[in-house]
């Protein structure tokens, strides 16, 4: 084989092992009950904050400034328990959706990694259509 070829094949062989690489961190969204089918593995799954409790949120920095824990409702109605091993995300209490990224455990979502947790929150302007109207007519 000429060298050209040999370069040309490891090149291929390159290309191929970071697509697969790649490919390992796509991911989808579950929902609770998927995730509880796939117990011990990482799932990602979009829900809400759970309201129907006295006390959605329990964190207590004095006892633990290391965990939260709040129940979940996806959009098909599941509910979860979240353990967050990490402190309470700033506003969480008023946030539209939560992307939760971590592994069931039981009938608990336990998330492990900081990153684990992305509030999404609404737009500052969604309860004052003045505001926002203001600010579509400066641009």
């Amino acid at each position: 084989m000429k060298k050209i070829h040999i370069v040309m094949l490891v090149g291929i062989a390159v290309v191929i092992a970071v697509l697969i690489s790649l490919m390992g961190d796509l991911s989808t969204y579950e929902t609770l009950a998927s995730a509880r089918q796939k117990e011990g593995k990482e799932v990602t799954v979009i829900a809400k904050l759970d309201r129907s409790y006295a006390t959605p949120i329990q964190y207590d920095p004095a006892k633990d400034a290391n965990y939260t824990s709040f129940h979940v409702i996806d959009s098909l109605g599941n509910k979860a328990k979240v353990e967050y091993y990490f402190e309470k995300p700033f506003d969480m209490e008023k946030s539209e959706r939560i992307v939760l990224k971590g592994r069931m455990k039981g009938d608990v979502f336990e998330i492990t990694r900081k990153d684990g947790i992305l509030i999404k929150c609404p737009s500052k302007y969604k309860d004052d259509p003045k505001a926002a109207e203001n600010n579509l007519s400066q641009n």
